[in-house]
């Protein structure tokens, strides 16, 4: 577990670094999860290769398992989020209907394009096993 939850802090430590370093206007984690997709989907493609040179838990699970046991606990991340909220009353009121406006265009906008995005893989895959002898 302290060898999973390493390399996702680590991920996210150079996502950050990145984000600054070059000073795209992606956030730092954000990055940080695309180099953690890049390593598991390298780690899999090459898999005699990683049960050599990587060590047990990032092959054998390990890794899965750190992340099962974050997102099972993922409501606590959000606490601090909701303190800031009400820290912020003032803010809120002024612009409450604003931001409820906005956050309801961002979760239609959201859905709709996972939705696209489903069909349009949906398709291919369907289309990949047509053509699959």
């Amino acid at each position: 577990m302290i060898v999973g939850l390493t390399l996702i802090l680590l991920a996210q430590l150079l996502g950050e670094a990145c984000a600054r370093a070059v000073g795209v206007p992606v956030p730092g984690p954000v990055i940080g999860m695309a180099l953690l997709l890049a390593f598991l989907v390298l780690r899999d493609r090459w898999r005699p290769a990683s049960h050599r040179l990587l060590p047990p838990p990032l092959v054998d699970g390990g890794l899965e398992n750190t992340a099962k046991g974050l997102l099972a606990h993922l409501s606590i991340m959000f606490v601090p989020a909701a303190v800031g909220i009400v820290g912020k009353l003032d803010v809120l009121a002024s612009h409450g209907i604003a931001l409820a406006i906005v956050l309801c265009l961002s979760v239609t906008l959201t859905l709709v394009t996972t939705v696209l995005t489903f069909v349009a893989v949906s398709r291919l895959m369907a289309r990949r096993k047509a053509e699959a002898p």
